[in-house]
């Protein structure tokens, strides 16, 4: 992809994409946001998130059946095939042209507020990239964030090395980190459903703040 052209401000909108990506193979391979946490799908809460920051919702996803998951909802496909979560963040910025915000479908406790926060700062500083700070490997969620157009080289360049580790490409491009703290504990905040473990601990938080 080009640099965003300055004759247009591409901060002028935003589009939230579910990633859908990944095999689930410690679920038994199966579509793992569409299973339940209280009443209501994975999908359907990443969603709901989503729409209340971005200014419209798409799924990244490769699956035949994706379309099916969300009739409302577009579908954009890897361009790269298994580039994992980050060949989703390349193959939505190239569909949209512009900035977007992103959550892992299995990702279900990311509140709104938070991620319209990480859009607002980017669109205030100029950034290229804004991610919330958390517990894990990179000090950020690498996941969950705000990316600019300008991130689609970084991201391409390490695919092409044959890089697609999450949180690696973030040393190519100008990441802001957004204190999550006022938001909860981070460990919850991006608490991540790989199992089937994970999804019964994640009925238990749900229960805990009913």
């Amino acid at each position: 992809m080009t640099a965003p052209s300055p004759q247009r401000d591409w901060r002028a909108r935003c589009t939230g994409v579910v990633l859908a990506g990944g095999q689930a193979l410690r679920l038994g391979g199966i579509a793992k946001g569409l299973e339940r946490i209280g009443t209501h799908r994975m999908l359907d809460l990443v969603t709901a998130a989503l729409g209340e920051a971005a200014d419209d919702v798409v799924i990244s996803a490769n699956a035949d059946d994706a379309v099916q998951w969300s009739p409302t909802l577009p579908v954009i496909r890897d361009a790269v095939p298994g580039s994992g979560a980050i060949g989703g963040i390349l193959a939505s910025i190239d569909a949209t042209d512009g900035a977007v915000l992103t959550v892992p479908w299995d990702t279900p406790f990311v509140p709104a507020s938070l991620l319209r926060a990480l859009r607002e700062t980017g669109e205030l500083h100029g950034a290229e990239a804004v991610l919330p700070t958390s517990s894990g490997a990179w000090g950020v969620e690498p996941l969950v964030g705000w990316f600019s157009p300008w991130c689609a080289t970084a991201i391409a360049a390490r695919l092409r090395a044959g890089d697609a580790r999450a949180g690696a490409w973030l040393e190519d491009v100008r990441v802001m980190q957004l204190d999550s703290s006022p938001w909860g504990d981070a460990d919850r905040l991006f608490f991540n459903i790989n199992t089937a473990q994970d999804l019964a601990q994640a009925q238990r938080m749900l229960a805990e703040d009913a």
